[in-house]
C-alpha cells in the first residue's frame, strides 16, 4: 500500500500521475491537460456534491439529502427535537429501524416504549418504521433506500452506502433535525482521496482484511481524516458487491467523512436483485480527475488481518501475530494500561496456550459481518466441522431477516448451527456492547465495526474487562473450525461455493410500515414514562465562567467514553438519566463535578445569587471583577467544560455532546477535535468547541476560567478568543481559539443549542 504525499490525475480511471513539476508533461503526452481547477470537477464526488448542493457556492457547501435513516438509540430524541421546533411532516423519506435497543432487555418497558414512539411518529409524519429484528439499519438502506447518485444521512456512524453509488454520512442527531426542518447540511468542499485499487484478493481474504489494512494506514497519520475516499482502478472489478460493502462500511474507522465507489454491472445486478433496477446509476470519474491525496492498493497483497484490542487501527496480520505472540500481546497489555486507565488488571497473554492463542468467542454480525457472502463463506469453512465443547462459542447474525431466509432455503443456516455454532437474528448489539458479553477476562473476535474498550460489554467501573480483535468471517470461521485457536482462512483448505442471492421482498411487505410519505396528523404519539422532553437552556451570556471538571490525556478519547454504549443506550430518550452516565468509565467522578457547578447556572436562571449556590464561586468573582468591572448580575454565565486531546472518534451519538450540555456544560476544549462530527454535535448543543496548542495546557483539572466578552467575540465572528485561568486571588492569560463556523452555527450557539434556534 502506498500513501501519496501529493495529489494525483486520474487519467482514464486507470492510470495515476503524481502532481510533481513532471506531470503536465506527463498529462500532454497522453493528450490530457493538467487543469488541476477542471480536473477537480472531475470526480464522482464532486458531481454528487454539486447536485445537492444548494448554496451556488461549490467551495461552502449547503447539502440538501435525498433520504434520511435513523435507529433506536437516536430516533427519539431526533423527532422530539424537531417536534419542539415546529415538525409537520418528514418533507423526504425518513427510515426508522429498531436494531439496536431490540432485544428490550434492559429497563423495563423503556426500549419497546421507544419502538412504539418511532411506530406512531412514522404514521403521525409519514415515514417509514422497520420492526425489531428485521434489519440492521444499514442493511435496511442498502435492500431499500440507496440510489446511483444520492445522498443519505444518517444518524449512525457507519451510515456509508459508497459501494452502491450513494454518497452517505452519518452525522449526530441535529443535522438530521436540519434536514426535517427544510434545512442545510453546511460544510467547506471536503477533500477528496482516490483509493486506487488494483489485482484482486486472494483465496481466504475477506472485505474485512481489506479494510483493517486501509485502516492502520491511514488512522493515525489522519491521511482521510474529514474527506471523501473515492474507490476507483481495475481491482475494483475483480470485487463482489457484497465485498466491496464490507469494506465500505468500515470506512468510518478512518475518520473520513463520506465515501463513494466506482459502479458496474455487480451493483447493477445488487439493484436487481432486490428488484430496484431504476435506482442504478453508473458512476465514474471523468477522463482526467484530481485527487488531493492518492492509496495505491494492491489487493492481491492484502493477507488475512487482525486488529487487536482496543482500536480497529491497531493492525496485524494474523501470521504476524502467530509469528510475534508473546511481543504484540505484551503491547496490548501496555497499551491497555493508557486505554482503561489502569483501572482493571488486565491480561492477554494468559490466552497462550501450547504457544497458540485461544480465543474464547467468535461473533459474525451486523453490518459489516452479517452479509450474505460472508455468512456462505464461514459456512463452506465450517462444513463437517465441530466448534468443540469448551469455552469457544460462535454467534452468527444475518444483518437483515431477507438474508436469514435466504440462508434457511440454501441450507447454510443447517450447516452453520450443526457444528454448534448459534444463528440470531439482525442486531447490533455485539458492535455496541448490548449482546454476546464474554466472561471477565474473555477475548472475543468479531467481524463487526469497532473494538473500543467495553464495546464487548464488560463493565470497566464495576472491576469487569473483556477485549475484542476484529477480523473477517472467513478468518473467524476458520478459528471456530480450529476449536478456538487463533487461524487465519488462508490456512484452511476449502473451496467456496459462492451461491446465488436470491432477495425475498415479502418479508418486508409483511411487517414494515410504509406511510408512502403520506403523513397521518391524527396520529397521536405514543409516550413511555421514559420519554422525556429536553430541559431548557439558556442564551450564550456576554461573559462565561467555566470550571474544568475532567482532564483526559489519551491520544484519543471516544465517543463511548464521553458516553458509554451498551445497556445505557435503554436511557436514551431521557436527557436527564442518560446523562448519569456521561464519562462514567472515563472519569465517573465527572458528573458529581459537573453537576455541583450547574447549581450556581441554575441559581443565575431563578433570580438568585450563584455564589450563594456554589460558594467557591465568592472568591473567583472577586477576581475577575478586580479586572473586570463590567463582570455584574445578569451579564455572565457559569458552566463546565472538559479537556481531552483530541475528542470524539467513533460514534456519530450527539450524547456524546449533548450530556454534558444537560449538566451544565458549555465548552470543550481540546488539541483537535478527532471528528467533523463530534464538533458539529458541540455546536448544535450550543457548546463552545474551544482549541488550545499541543503541549500548552495553562490550566488544570478543578481550576476556574474566565472568557471575558465571548458573546460579542462569537457575533464578530473572532477566532482568537483571550480567557484567563484563576489561581490565588490572580488571573493568568492565554489564548483559546475556535475555528470556522458558519453563520448558522454562530447563532445557534448564541442562541443556546439548535432547539433554541428553531423553536417557534
Amino acid at each position: 500500500m502506498k500513501l501519496h504525499e501529493n495529489g494525483v490525475y486520474l487519467l482514464n480511471g486507470t492510470e495515476v500521475i503524481e502532481d510533481n513539476p513532471s506531470a503536465a508533461a506527463c498529462l500532454a503526452s497522453k493528450g490530457a491537460s493538467a487543469d488541476q481547477a477542471a480536473a477537480r470537477k472531475g470526480t464522482m464526488a464532486y458531481r454528487i456534491l454539486e447536485e445537492h448542493n444548494t448554496s451556488g457556492n461549490m467551495e461552502k457547501l449547503e447539502i440538501r439529502f435525498d433520504k434520511l435513516t435513523s435507529h433506536d438509540i437516536t430516533f427519539v430524541g431526533i423527532i422530539q427535537t424537531a417536534r419542539a421546533s415546529g415538525l409537520e411532516k418528514f418533507p423526504i423519506p425518513y427510515v426508522l429501524t429498531n436494531c439496536h435497543n431490540s432485544l428490550c432487555a434492559v429497563g423495563g418497558t423503556i426500549n419497546e416504549d421507544d419502538h412504539m414512539f418511532g411506530l406512531s411518529a412514522a404514521k403521525k409524519y409519514g415515514g417509514v418504521y422497520v420492526p425489531p429484528h428485521q434489519a440492521v439499519i444499514h442493511q435496511y438502506a442498502r435492500e431499500m433506500l440507496a440510489g446511483g447518485g444520492k445522498m443519505i444521512l444518517g444518524s449512525d456512524s457507519h451510515t456509508r452506502y459508497g459501494a452502491l453509488g450513494t454518497m452517505a454520512m452519518g452525522e449526530g442527531g441535529p443535522e438530521l433535525v436540519k434536514q426535517l426542518l427544510c434545512q442545510t447540511y453546511d460544510i467547506n468542499m471536503p477533500e477528496v482521496i482516490a483509493v486506487h485499487m488494483t489485482g484482486a484478493p486472494v483465496k481466504g481474504v475477506g472485505p474485512q482484511d481489506v479494510a483493517l489494512a486501509i485502516i492502520g494506514a491511514v488512522f493515525k497519520n489522519g491521511y482521510v481524516n474529514n474527506k471523501v475516499m473515492e474507490f476507483v482502478g481495475p481491482g475494483v472489478a475483480s470485487l463482489s458487491a457484497d465485498f466491496r460493502i464490507g469494506v465500505d462500511v468500515m470506512t468510518t474507522e478512518t475518520t473520513c467523512l463520506s465515501s463513494i465507489w466506482v459502479t458496474d454491472e455487480k451493483i447493477r445486478e445488487f439493484y436487481e436483485i432486490h428488484g430496484r433496477a431504476g435506482d442504478y446509476k453508473e458512476l465514474k470519474p471523468e477522463p482526467v480527475a484530481y485527487y488531493d491525496g492518492c492509496i495505491e492498493l494492491d489487493l492481491s497483497e492484502i493477507r488475512p488481518m487482525i486488529a487487536m484490542p482496543f482500536h480497529p487501527s491497531n493492525t496485524y496480520t494474523i501470521a504476524e501475530v502467530k509469528e510475534n505472540l508473546t511481543d504484540i500481546l505484551a503491547d496490548v497489555e501496555k497499551n491497555a494500561l493508557v486505554s482503561l486507565g489502569g483501572a482493571v488488571d488486565y491480561k492477554l497473554k494468559d490466552k497462550v496456550r501450547n504457544g497458540k492463542l485461544y480465543v474464547d468467542q467468535g461473533i459474525i454480525a451486523g453490518c459489516a459481518g452479517g452479509g450474505f457472502e460472508n455468512i456462505c463463506a464461514a459456512a463452506d469453512i465450517l462444513e463437517g466441522r465441530s466448534i468443540g465443547p469448551d469455552e469457544f462459542t460462535l454467534s452468527v447474525y444475518p444483518a437483515s431477516m431477507p438474508i436469514w431466509m435466504e440462508l434457511v432455503r440454501n441450507g447454510v443456516a443447517a450447516k452453520i448451527m450443526e457444528t454448534g455454532a448459534v444463528m440470531k437474528t439482525a442486531f447490533c448489539g455485539p458492535c455496541f456492547g448490548a449482546g454476546d458479553t464474554p466472561g471477565n477476562n474473555g477475548f472475543s473476535i468479531r467481524h463487526s465495526t469497532r473494538n473500543f474498550p467495553n464495546r464487548e460489554g464488560s463493565k470497566l467501573q464495576n472491576g469487569q474487562i473483556a477485549s475484542v480483535a476484529l477480523m473477517d468471517a472467513r478468518s473467524i470461521a476458520a478459528t471456530a473450525a480450529n476449536k478456538g485457536y487463533l487461524t487465519a482462512a488462508d490456512e484452511i483448505d476449502v473451496e467456496y461455493t459462492g451461491p446465488k442471492y436470491f432477495f425475498d421482498k415479502k418479508i418486508y411487505e409483511n411487517r414494515v410500515f410504509d406511510s408512502k410519505g403520506i403523513p397521518d396528523p391524527d396520529t397521536e404519539i405514543k409516550l413511555g414514562p421514559n420519554i422525556k422532553d429536553w430541559p431548557v437552556m439558556s442564551a450564550l451570556p456576554e461573559h462565561m465562567i467555566l470550571k474544568v471538571v475532567s482532564e483526559i490525556h489519551d491520544p484519543v478519547t471516544t465517543t463511548d467514553e464521553l458516553i458509554p454504549s451498551g445497556e445505557t443506550s435503554s436511557y436514551r430518550s431521557n436527557p436527564l438519566k442518560l446523562a448519569e452516565f456521561a464519562l462514567s468509565r472515563k472519569d465517573p467522578a465527572y458528573v458529581g463535578r459537573a453537576k455541583e457547578v450547574q447549581k450556581a447556572q441554575k441559581a443565575i436562571e431563578a433570580g438568585t445569587s450563584p455564589a450563594d449556590a456554589l460558594p467557591e464561586l465568592k472568591p473567583v468573582l472577586e477576581a475577575i471583577r478586580g479586572q473586570f468591572s463590567d463582570v455584574t448580575e445578569g451579564t455572565y454565565g457559569v458552566g463546565s467544560t472538559i479537556f481531552a486531546v483530541k475528542p470524539g472518534d467513533g460514534s456519530a451519538r450527539e450524547q456524546a455532546a449533548s450530556c454534558q450540555k444537560v449538566l451544565g456544560g458549555w465548552a470543550n476544549i481540546a488539541n483537535e477535535y478527532a471528528t467533523k462530527r463530534y464538533r458539529s454535535n458541540l455546536i448544535n448543543w450550543g457548546m463552545l468547541p474551544f482549541l488550545i496548542p499541543e503541549g500548552d495546557l495553562p490550566f488544570a483539572n478543578g481550576d476556574y476560567l474566565f472568557v471575558p466578552g465571548i458573546r460579542s467575540a462569537v457575533e464578530k465572528k473572532e477566532t482568537r478568543i483571550p480567557a484567563y485561568v484563576i489561581r490565588n486571588g490572580a488571573l493568568e492569560g492565554f489564548n483559546l481559539t475556535i475555528g470556522e463556523l458558519t453563520d448558522d452555527e454562530r447563532e445557534i450557539i448564541l442562541k443556546g443549542c439548535l432547539i433554541n434556534y428553531n423553536r417557534r
